[in-house]
């Protein structure tokens, strides 16, 4: 079909939705240049995040456009917040009559959205499909079974999210394994990131030039190991894949060492870098208390920076733990060890930083677990449970939950040069959105 416009919505509602829809609007515009299948995206915040920090400034940082439309929901409780962006976002489907809904990542927002699409007969794909940490427990979960179960087209980032579909009764010919768009944002940022003066703000480095290391570095990875091997296609979808395998291979001659991208490494204080920010976590105050029990002990050999989620810091002062912290606004002030340091939300391109040149990260973010093997970086995290596997497997990822005793044993194993080696998972190679495109396109071609 000739001159064809179709019409595409991407939904985001929060933090972790942005980094994932930042390449796929790259990648649809680079197809806009050679189809002549032209697709409109139109791009819809629901608002399930609606802090500056935690919004506004990673649009700016991603160099996302305003939205088309803000749905404005706020917060609630799960149901609530579900409900009212399904509410608001039937409107826009009835309005806009969109030929394909993307939906990514495992938010409130993103079931939302695609059980509004379904029941208006609108085909549904979901970006960062098959995810499964078998915890129902945990909201996210929920999310990622039902939106995959009535999801038209399911990207994957790995193989073991394959299998987690197709045991779940999922056709095969529904299900696609591209690589994570994640680390397409990671790679497209580094060189941007590089340039932010975050560590100088914080006083844990010099005003030498700031680089962070590249990913995928083909000389720390285990002898004979393709550091981004190429996971080979059905045979039928191939064709797709107009760069072919030998772009890939040719890339990985250009990566280095991650520590040789650093300038002067010896003018960075090291630093162990936290997020935290899961209700078994931090609601809980006898779970909170033994992390921050680990934190202490670790913070008197290394110091720990903290930039804290809103609903965090509303729990350390409903504990009234404020005296474990350091609020970090005196940058005159150097910082030392026996500190935890708690410090407002950052910028993507901040925290890329922050995270690439920290010593170890400690989090219960699951996009973390992600980047910190990409880059590199030990990942110490407070779950017991992760859906992202391969980060364990391949990656620098390890699982302590709230154990005071594991926290530490990790943790003191990276200080004393213990870390686990890691290696770059399939198709983590940034282009996993181009390869949701082609797919998308091919399909709605025919």
């Amino acid at each position: 079909m000739k001159n064809q416009t179709l019409k595409w919505i991407l939904v985001v509602g929060a933090r972790p939705n942005f980094m994932k829809i930042a390449p796929m609007m790259r990648a649809i515009e680079a197809h806009n240049d050679k189809s002549s299948t032209k697709i409109c995206p139109f791009l819809v915040h629901t608002g399930q995040h609606y802090d500056v920090n935690m919004s506004d400034s990673f649009f700016k940082d991603l160099n996302l456009p305003e939205p088309d439309v803000h749905l404005g929901v706020g917060s609630g409780t799960h149901a609530e917040q579900t409900g009212r962006v399904m509410i608001e976002f039937e409107k826009v489907l009835f309005n806009e009559r969109p030929d394909l809904v993307i939906v990514v990542g495992d938010v409130n927002s993103t079931l939302a959205a695609a059980l509004a699409a379904v029941k208006l007969c609108i085909p549904v794909a979901h970006v960062e499909a098959g995810l499964r940490s078998f915890d129902r427990s945990m909201p996210e979960e929920i999310n990622r079974l039902l939106a995959d179960a009535i999801s038209d087209y399911l990207f994957t980032p790995s193989a073991d999210a394959n299998e987690n579909l197709k045991r779940e009764g999922i056709p095969e010919d529904k299900i696609f394994l591209v690589g994570d768009v994640m680390v397409d944002s990671l790679q497209f940022h580094l060189e941007q990131a590089k340039k932010s003066k975050i560590l100088e703000k914080l006083g844990l480095r010099g005003k030498s030039e700031s680089s962070i290391p590249d990913p995928c570095s083909a000389e720390h990875t285990s002898p004979g190991h393709n550091p981004c091997p190429v996971k080979r296609l059905p045979r039928e979808m191939r064709s797709l894949f107009h760069w072919g395998e030998a772009c890939f291979t040719g890339a990985q001659s250009k990566m280095r060492d991650p520590k040789s991208a650093i300038q002067n490494p010896q003018s960075i204080q090291s630093y162990a870098l936290l997020t935290l920010h899961r209700p078994s976590n931090v609601d809980d105050k006898d779970a909170f208390l033994r992390i921050i029990n680990a934190l202490t002990e670790i913070s008197k050999r290394i110091p720990v920076i903290f930039p804290v989620h809103p609903r965090t810091r509303n729990q350390i002062e409903a504990f009234r733990f404020q005296h474990y912290f350091v609020n970090f606004t005196n940058i005159e002030s150097p910082v030392t060890n026996n500190r935890i340091y708690l410090m407002d939300p950052l910028g993507y391109l901040d925290f890329l930083n922050l995270m690439a040149q920290a010593k170890m990260v400690l989090t219960d973010s699951g996009g973390i677990q992600e980047e910190t093997t990409v880059l590199k970086v030990p990942c110490i995290t407070l779950r017991n449970t992760t859906e992202r596997p391969i980060t364990l497997s391949q990656g620098t990822n390890v699982l302590v939950w709230n154990d005071t005793h594991r926290i530490k044993n990790e943790a003191f194993k990276v200080l004393d040069g213990k870390a686990k080696r890691a290696s770059c998972p399939n198709l983590w190679d940034g282009r996993a959105s181009e390869r949701i495109v082609s797919i998308l396109g091919q399909y709605f071609k025919t």
